[in-house]
């Protein structure tokens, strides 16, 4: 199978030229269909990444040629808008989803309309814990070294996030909430631009996560300060969890696949199956394990569950932060 990658012009191109004449057929995943998958972000990011490394396995296992589009801005809103509002089962597209920004976008903004309500959710296939990198050459040397330099110079201190909503930006607000720190906050059209940004000097430090940052990483490329998990994660050991520094935060992004709304149950059936088949397969989890992905498959019905679970989360989180939180 072959597996093609092309940029997006704009949204409003995408929506005329991706669809247009498409059968009028439910989506069945027939052997040798092109299947678009929309993702939110500019290449380099989370959604990226995970395309990369599912889809190859994911293609043989339906006996589909995946088609890459990247329609990046507003934390991924404008795929997942068009998703919801202009893709029909006939069109054979999917898209990468995200959380938090799947649901934050819209409880964020009124001017964002659509809900997870009107998609299909398909599969979850990772969850990518968040962490904390500076270039390999920063004078932070340790999380600590940061948060001083925070508190000695309040609001100037530049963390880098993949776009306002996302898991990375929750993550440095939640970090200032914890630490009594203020950060300026920079955000970045996907994950990728804001690792590249601090790699480059162009800003202190970036909020991230580690699957995507894990390649530049093992090459020395970017230090890690923090991770934002439960407990240390094994391809970084020597890394402390924020928790072990006093700071309670545990955040981070899961990573899968919805489609539109009125898929059919075969359709979805197939791609659970499918999904099934390529995360229990060793090649596809030790390619995963070389890139510090944190395997977390869920079916539809479950990811399901979890979507509606993690709205209600970010509903009381963002209730919690938004008379402090400058949306400029």
């Amino acid at each position: 199978m072959r597996t093609r990658t092309y940029l997006a012009a704009s949204a409003a191109a995408i929506a005329i030229a991706a669809f247009a004449g498409q059968p009028a057929t439910a989506q069945t995943f027939e052997d040798g269909q092109e299947v678009t998958v929309m993702q939110g972000f500019q290449p380099g990011g989370g959604s990226d990444a995970l395309a990369q490394l599912v889809q190859p396995f994911l293609a043989e296992e339906l006996g589909v040629n995946f088609v890459n589009q990247y329609i990046p801005g507003a934390t991924g809103a404008i795929a997942w808008t068009q998703l919801a509002k202009q893709v029909t089962p006939a069109d054979q597209a999917i898209s990468i989803t995200n959380t938090p920004m799947l649901m934050t976008n819209y409880i964020m903004s009124d001017a964002i309309t659509y809900t997870i309500e009107e998609i299909t959710p398909l599969a979850n296939v990772v969850t990518d814990p968040g962490v904390i990198v500076v270039a390999a050459d920063s004078p932070y040397q340790t999380f600590d070294d940061l948060l001083e330099a925070a508190r000695a110079n309040p609001g100037t201190i530049t963390i880098g996030n993949s776009g306002v909503g996302g898991d990375d930006f929750f993550s440095s607000v939640m970090i200032e909430r914890a630490t009594g720190v203020e950060f300026q906050k920079i955000p970045f059209q996907g994950d990728g631009p804001s690792w590249q940004a601090a790699l480059g000097g162009q800003i202190d430090a970036s909020a991230n996560n580690l699957g995507i940052t894990f390649p530049q990483i093992d090459a020395g490329n970017l230090r890690v300060l923090a991770v934002f998990s439960e407990e240390r994660i094994e391809e970084i050991p020597d890394v402390p969890t924020l928790r072990e520094l006093g700071h309670d935060v545990v955040a981070g992004s899961s990573r899968g696949y919805s489609g539109p709304a009125g898929m059919s149950e075969e359709a979805i059936a197939a791609f659970d199956a499918a999904m099934q088949r390529v995360v229990d397969t060793p090649e596809f989890r030790e390619a995963a394990a070389a890139r510090a992905f944190n395997i977390d498959y869920m079916d539809s019905a479950t990811y399901a569950a979890f979507l509606n679970s993690q709205e209600e989360v970010f509903r009381g989180i963002w209730d919690e932060i938004k008379d402090d939180v400058d949306m400029n």
